[in-house]
């Protein structure tokens, strides 16, 4: 067996680990109450399960860099996915809050590692010529990851119980972890880097993420006010702060922030922030909407939000194909305009939008991934030296990672904050006898003439309180919708900053 072929097996097997690592995320979200309801976890305490993986693993991924110089990337990526795999057999282990919580931290952690080592793994073993490939291969994995989800999760928390959302990690995992031992090519570990790290960087940059992901889920549910939130946003900028002059101020720091001086880089993590806004933020949107609006179960949720998976595999090849032949600035402004096209559409949705009303948003957002992706990934990952790679795809994935995790947050904030200034505007239009607020409602419009209505008896009243709810909830995810939109739109700002470098640059170009 050639190393080529060899090379390709163990990238399919990193792919197949990291797909295993980001679908954790929603399978889990989309058994969070079965969850709660076996171990008897308040509900104020759910969302730690989701807190827990998502802080351990936006602390991981800038270790990751250091973390392959040291053992090498197959060691590490081994290493991790077994770490991965063991923890998600305890996780389905567990009997109670504290061991769950604190086996999704270990989860998180190695979870944490397996993204940027597969998109470091494009530029570390593919030649030049198959890199558009790899990273479609990766992208397809990435990006599949959260929108089949929902569909996995629900099935198995439905059909069977919510301990098989763990272990389905478990057979993937092993044969991944063995397969990437065997067939990626062996690298010395350099110990030399144990001496030179520093570790009062690492310490206050992962205090400074993990108060940053915590004040993302905390902020809303506080509005963003009280002692709490302040002393997380204090921690995290204090920390944070000492953390990023300690790195720029290190002949090697262990991540290397001068890669932002790079105007290629700094651009293609922009555009991977803004993507992880809108990709993390547009599932987490449907999902609650089909939840909270439409009333479907965990499996009817993830049959309707299939479709975005499903246009983005037909697509898949086509980007690729692309993106060898046309300007990324070109493909970079059609795939950021397509999703931003399917986000805006998707805020004119009515409390009786369903799969129909929902498809077209989809196709236009699963098409426009890929065009997403591929650019950004070689706008600012391709030019980089060979010992740079690891840390730059460090840097460019923790951006997605973060900006998923605002998406989400702003999306939390804006329905929490909009929606009972929406219910009282509906309110004070049906008092009033408006006839549309009627039928935005969904009310028969017989008795509304805009003429004031009279005093409400509590019968009417039970009626129409919990319509009133969900036609305000409609509004305000409109409003968050159309907000990811304008970003997307805006992003394209970027584009005239984005220069070509000459062929000669790019590494491996001699091979």
């Amino acid at each position: 067996m050639s190393v080529a072929t060899r090379n390709w097996i163990g990238f399919a097997a990193m792919c197949v680990a990291m797909f295993m690592a980001i679908l954790d995320i929603q399978v889990v979200a989309s058994a969070l109450v079965a969850m709660g309801t076996a171990l008897h976890i308040g509900d104020d305490q759910l969302s730690w399960l989701q807190n827990a993986y998502l802080t351990a693993e936006i602390v991981a991924i800038p270790l990751t860099g250091w973390l392959t110089r040291t053992f090498g990337l197959r060691n590490l990526f081994a290493v991790a996915t077994l770490g991965f795999t063991l923890a998600s057999l305890g996780c389905a282990l567990s009997n109670g809050f504290e061991a769950l919580v604190t086996l999704r931290i270990v989860q998180g952690f190695f979870g944490g590692m397996l993204i940027p080592s597969v998109f470091s793994a494009v530029f570390m073993l593919m030649p030049e010529k198959d890199r558009v490939r790899a990273t479609t291969f990766a992208g397809i994995a990435a990006m599949l990851a959260p929108t089949l989800g929902p569909l996995i999760g629900g099935y198995l928390a439905e059909r069977y119980s919510w301990h098989w959302i763990f272990l389905i990690n478990l057979l993937p995992g092993l044969a991944s972890a063995a397969v990437v031992a065997l067939a990626i090519p062996r690298e010395k570990a350099d110990w030399r880097e144990l001496h030179g790290l520093d570790w009062i960087s690492i310490v206050l940059a992962s205090l400074s993420l993990a108060c940053f992901e915590i004040l993302l889920k905390e902020g809303p549910p506080h509005h963003w006010a009280g002692l709490e939130v302040a002393g997380f946003a204090a921690v995290m900028l204090i920390a944070g702060t000492v953390a990023v002059r300690r790195c720029l101020a290190r002949e090697k720091p262990f991540v290397n922030l001068r890669d932002f001086a790079d105007l290629r880089f700094s651009i293609g993590s922009l555009f991977s922030f803004v993507l992880g806004m809108g990709l993390y933020g547009s599932v987490y949107l449907l999902a609650l909407f089909l939840g909270l609006v439409r009333g479907h179960t965990p499996f009817e949720t993830g049959e309707i939000m299939i479709v975005a998976g499903g246009v983005q595999l037909l697509t898949a090849a086509v980007a690729a194909w692309a993106e060898t032949r046309f300007d990324a600035r070109l493909l970079t402004s059609l795939g950021f305009g397509l999703f931003g096209a399917g986000l805006i559409l998707n805020a004119f949705s009515t409390v009786d939008t369903d799969f129909a009303g929902l498809f077209w948003p989809q196709v236009l957002r699963g098409a426009a991934v890929m065009f997403c992706l591929l650019p950004a990934t070689r706008l600012a990952l391709d030019h980089q030296p060979q010992e740079g790679v690891a840390d730059a795809s460090g840097l460019f994935n923790l951006l997605r990672n973060v900006g998923g995790a605002i998406g989400i947050a702003g999306v939390d904030t804006i329905l929490q904050e909009r929606a009972p200034d929406h219910a009282a505007a509906i309110v004070k239009r049906l008092m009033a006898g408006d006839p549309t607020a009627a039928r935005l409602v969904g009310l028969p419009t017989e008795r509304f003439h805009n003429v004031p209505l009279g005093p409400i008896d509590a019968m009417t009243r039970a009626i129409v309180e919990p319509l009133i709810r969900k036609a305000a909830l409609s509004q305000a995810f409109n409003e968050a919708w159309f907000g990811l939109g304008v970003l997307f739109i805006l992003s394209l700002v970027l584009i005239p900053f984005i220069r070509q470098p000459k062929p000669t640059s790019l590494p491996g170009a001699a091979q």
